[in-house]
């Protein structure tokens, strides 16, 4: 699934910043900003302890108003940023404490004539801005096609290494108001656009029915996401540079001061615009609190890591199990993966050396239905060969591609559309690899948003280097 948030604002205050790596030690005590814990207008709360950590800072929101030696407003015209239509306002009817938490809330009026957005952006930028930590952060998302609830962190100085994505950007958490089943947390960083993004899914619960503990790890060299303790994403490879230009030191961007900030955005490039269904009378993102912890120091002497690419098997396919002779579990980063998104619904199932797709809802877009294989080594300058044979039980549409899951979801083998019929047909798709080498290339089959939920019968799928 595609992530991207572009973000083309430059930095209100233009502060020369020293990286964490600075300097000839390989440990370095990390940028902090003291912070009291308590404003004289709330009650104390008690704040847990955690192993090897220092509370850097924190804010349980118990108070009766934000608290401005922490937070910034930041308001924004509609269309700032993702097409999005909201406008970020510093009225207290858009962010505002009850009953000790933070509500960021959407409200939809009207003005000249039109449907009309506002809601709520809050910053610690130049307040509480820290290097490498645990951010700790409880929350509730609304639930409404087209809110679209963050919790993220850009750096202080977004200049120090270039606009984003150069600058690096770490998504604590993000969830779709229409899809509150399933929890992001990505990175971006880079120029060309990269990122690592790894989800969280709920069964029989949703991240909208209570509050949810979001929580990043930042260290030199690795950054790790966990939900309600579930360690779902780890990121280690990351890089920053000016198109043409060599690599800034690693681990660059990601050794510089940042600063957490929450939004509730309405509409935009992911999430789509609101419809007749969303609820803004709900529209509210409810925040229990943000905390910082920090260990006494970081060891910034780290390398990056060699890239490990998987090598093709004796016949020369890259995919495994591509003739599906083995059973899997299709929900595990194993392999195949099976997957649905926004409305989509359905199962597969392996069995008679083919995988069986079956549908219930098709979902609003391609991806919403998907079967993929990630992991395959693409190699700037080779030429590859996709093959598969595929029917169904009536004529329909899917959609086959080799995409970038760590190179912004850019395509190798472009979103190609075929027609499956109820006859078994092979369907071979040549390609040449022409961007920077990556070991992550992701084979993916879309089902969604086709106009049929017809079950689709695929085999003998390969991936192959060709002369």
């Amino acid at each position: 699934m595609k992530t991207m948030k572009v973000i083309a604002l430059l930095a209100a205050f233009s502060i020369p910043v020293c990286t964490a790596g600075c300097g000839s030690g390989n440990k370095t005590e990390p940028e902090k900003t003291p912070v009291t814990t308590t404003e004289a207008t709330t009650e104390t709360v008690e704040v847990p302890e955690l192993d090897g950590y220092t509370l850097l800072w924190n804010d349980e929101f118990s108070g009766s108003v934000l608290d401005e030696s922490k937070w910034n407003y930041e308001p924004h015209e509609p269309g700032w940023t993702n097409e999005e239509l909201q406008e970020y306002t510093t009225s207290t009817d858009n962010v505002f404490l009850r009953g000790g938490k933070l509500v960021i809330k959407a409200i939809k009026s009207e003005k000249d004539g039109k449907d009309y957005y506002t809601s709520g952006k809050i910053t610690g930028q130049n307040k509480t801005d820290f290097t490498y930590g645990k951010i700790v952060a409880s929350a509730k998302v609304p639930e409404g096609q087209g809110l679209w609830p963050a919790i993220w962190m850009m750096p202080k100085d977004e200049s120090y290494y270039g606009q984003w994505p150069k600058c690096g950007e770490i998504d604590i958490m993000e969830v779709l108001g229409n899809d509150v089943n399933t929890a992001y947390g990505t990175l971006h960083y880079g120029e060309p656009h990269g990122e690592k993004q790894g989800t969280w899914a709920l069964t029989g619960q949703s991240y909208a029915d209570s509050f949810h503990e979001y929580s990043v790890e930042w260290e030199p060299g690795e950054i790790r996401w966990y939900i309600d303790g579930n360690l779902y994403n780890t990121a280690n490879d990351w890089f920053t540079a000016v198109q043409g230009e060599d690599e800034k030191p690693y681990p660059a961007p990601f050794d510089q001061p940042f600063f957490v900030q929450m939004n509730l955005a309405v509409g935009g490039t992911w999430p789509k615009n609101p419809d007749a269904s969303t609820d803004f009378d709900k529209a509210e993102f409810e925040i229990d609190y943000v905390r910082v912890y920090q260990k006494p120091q970081y060891d910034t002497n780290v390398s990056k890591p060699e890239k490990a690419y998987r090598q093709a098997q004796e016949d020369g396919n890259y995919i495994i199990n591509g003739d599906f002779s083995e059973s899997e579990d299709l929900t595990d980063d194993i392999n195949w993966k099976f997957l649905l998104f926004n409305g989509g619904e359905g199962t597969a199932e392996i069995r008679d050396n083919m995988i069986v797709i079956t549908s219930e809802k098709e979902g609003t877009e391609d991806y919403s239905v998907q079967l993929v294989q990630p992991a395959l080594p693409m190699i700037k300058g080779k030429k590859y060969r996709v093959s598969f044979d595929a029917y169904a039980d009536e004529e329909r549409d899917i959609v086959v591609c080799v995409s970038a899951p760590s190179a912004g979801w850019i395509r190798y083998l472009q979103d190609t559309k075929l027609k499956v019929t109820t006859d078994k047909q092979t369907f071979t798709y040549d390609f040449e690899m022409k961007e920077k080498d990556d070991n992550n290339g992701r084979l993916e089959f879309n089902l969604g948003h086709r106009g049929s939920t017809a079950t689709v019968y695929i085999s003998n799928v390969r991936v192959e280097e060709i002369e």
